[in-house]
């Protein structure tokens, strides 16, 4: 059996999955849809688009999902991208890069202004541009989350298949533009290492493996991201202790970047043509006022912090944890700060979703 979820929605798996037989169809569906990913990020390399398996692979499948293709992304073969992307954030973790975890409280600071900015921002031009109900346009414009943010759309607030194309669009655009735009502020002078020794490969299946179990527990828990974080944090700590050393071999993450690629582009299969050009436009709105809200600050927090600005735009931007994650380790970013922010954003706006969406229900009834 196989279970067929949502997608991952923004780091958390939407809990109503479908169990499903490990059919052929599935089966061939999946690996046309990886195969799809995967030339989509040749094409984006030998282009030299930046993150070109992530960036490209995403964009192909996207495409051939509108177009009609049954893009599918199974369970057990999405975590085990998470996984992936997990333990190599967490090899890339040592003393240097927590060397500066004392600035961190300045960009945190800043990253909970950002949300009350992104979200204010794009929810009045969702209101007042394109015509939404209040509760449909906070939801479409929350950045993150969208597993929570379709359930409660669920439970009756706001439009729910309006929201998932608008946020789908969203993470769409930021994944494609924020490397982009990554690689060109930085101004070339991205501070890359040079790539360690790769773990042997019975390491890095007993890394995996042990990874893997922490990511399930923390899933089980109905942490945000659950896999990434606790995949992270159990290679963390393993790395920082001297279990052991080296990073994930290029294949093995290259792959893990060609299932993001094929979860992202996903999102879209069953998207009809009418809901697209409805719902477009207003994820297009989402997305580039967060990239703007995001710039302006990155920019702001990089003059008194000392940290790349691509680093800090990338920990802002409200993509998935898991996307931002794999974006952070193909720049050489810091990803314990990087990780850190997206988990801080996902823990506020499960706090305050809720009460928000409440109070502008009871100002809608009062009206």
């Amino acid at each position: 059996m196989l279970l067929l979820g949502e997608a991952g929605r923004d780091g958390n798996a939407n809990r109503r999955l479908t169990v499903l037989p490990a059919s052929p169809t599935l089966i061939v569906w999946t690996t046309i849809t990886l195969v799809v990913s995967a030339l989509g990020g040749l094409v984006a390399q030998a282009i030299g688009l930046p993150a070109a398996f992530l960036c490209g692979g995403t964009l192909a499948v996207s495409l051939a999902a509108v177009l009609g293709m049954k893009a599918v992304t199974p369970t057990p073969v999405r975590n085990l991208a998470f996984v992936i992307i997990g333990v190599s954030m967490g090899a890339a973790v040592d003393q240097n890069t927590l060397s500066l975890i004392g600035q961190w409280p300045i960009s945190v600071t800043a990253l909970l202004l950002v949300l009350v900015a992104i979200i204010s921002a794009t929810t009045i031009a969702l209101v007042h541009l394109l015509g939404m109900d209040r509760e449909t346009a906070f939801l479409s414009s929350s950045p993150g989350h969208l597993s929570f943010i379709l359930g409660i759309s669920e439970s009756g607030r706001g439009n729910m298949r309006q929201i998932a194309v608008v946020q789908s669009i969203r993470v769409l655009v930021l994944t494609i533009a924020v490397p982009i735009g990554a690689q060109i502020f930085t101004f070339g002078n991205l501070d890359i290492p040079e790539h360690l020794h790769d773990m042997p490969v019975p390491t890095l299946l007993a890394v995996l493996a042990a990874c893997a179990v922490g990511g399930f527990g923390l899933h089980r828990l109905g942490v945000p991201a659950g896999y990434v974080l606790g995949a992270m944090l159990v290679a963390t700590f393993a790395k920082l202790a001297g279990l052991f050393s080296g990073t994930v071999p290029l294949p093995v993450l290259t792959l893990g970047f060609i299932i993001m690629g094929g979860l992202i582009g996903s999102r879209f299969t069953g998207v009809s043509a009418k809901e697209l050009r409805y719902s477009a436009l207003g994820g297009l709105v989402v997305a580039f006022l967060a990239i703007g809200i995001v710039t302006i600050a990155a920019l702001l927090v990089a003059q008194v912090v000392d940290m790349p600005f691509g680093q800090i735009w990338i920990a802002f931007a409200p993509g998935g944890l898991e996307t931002m994650g794999a974006l952070g380790i193909a720049f050489g970013f810091d990803t314990a700060f990087v990780a850190a922010h997206h988990a801080f954003r996902l823990l506020v706006l499960g706090l305050a979703i809720p009460f928000i969406i409440v109070a502008i229900t009871r100002k809608r009834q009062e009206g």
